[in-house]
C-alpha cells in the first residue's frame, strides 16, 4: 500500500484556488470534490478543513480520515489529476463508511474511476 508522497500533494493557495476557479465540482453530505486535469501523469491531492468543523485536533483528524480514504482509492483513480476535497460538517462524525461511500460517489459523477471498477 502506498502513501501520499510530499510532491502528490497540493500546497499552494494558487493550486487551491485554481481548483475552485476552474475545476468541476462534486458534492455529497460529507464532503466536495474539486478536480482539474494536470499534465504530470500523477495525482495530486489538498485537503481543506475550516475551522468551523472545530478544534485543531478535530480539524487534523478529519484531515487523516480523508488522506487515508484517498490512500486506500488511489489505484481505482485515473492519473493526471488535481484534486481539493472539502470537509463538511458532517464528515466530522461520519461512520468510516459512509465516508469512503461519499467519497467514492463523487469520483464517480467526475468520472475519475477507472473503466474496469464496477
Amino acid at each position: 500500500m502506498s502513501t501520499l508522497k510530499a510532491r502528490n500533494t497540493l500546497k499552494k493557495n494558487s493550486d487551491f484556488r485554481r481548483l475552485y476557479a476552474k475545476g468541476q465540482s462534486a458534492v455529497t453530505p460529507c464532503l466536495v470534490l474539486y478536480c482539474r486535469r494536470n499534465r504530470l501523469g500523477v495525482n495530486r491531492v489538498g485537503f481543506t478543513v475550516s475551522t468551523k468543523l472545530g478544534g485543531a485536533v478535530r480539524r487534523n483528524r478529519i484531515r487523516r480520515r480523508l488522506r487515508e480514504v484517498v490512500r486506500l482509492n488511489g489505484p481505482a483513480l485515473r492519473c493526471g489529476w488535481d484534486l481539493v476535497l472539502v470537509a463538511r460538517s458532517r464528515c466530522a462524525d461520519a461512520p468510516w463508511d459512509s465516508l469512503n461511500a461519499a467519497y467514492l460517489q463523487a469520483c464517480e459523477k467526475l468520472g475519475l474511476l477507472k473503466e474496469e471498477r464496477e
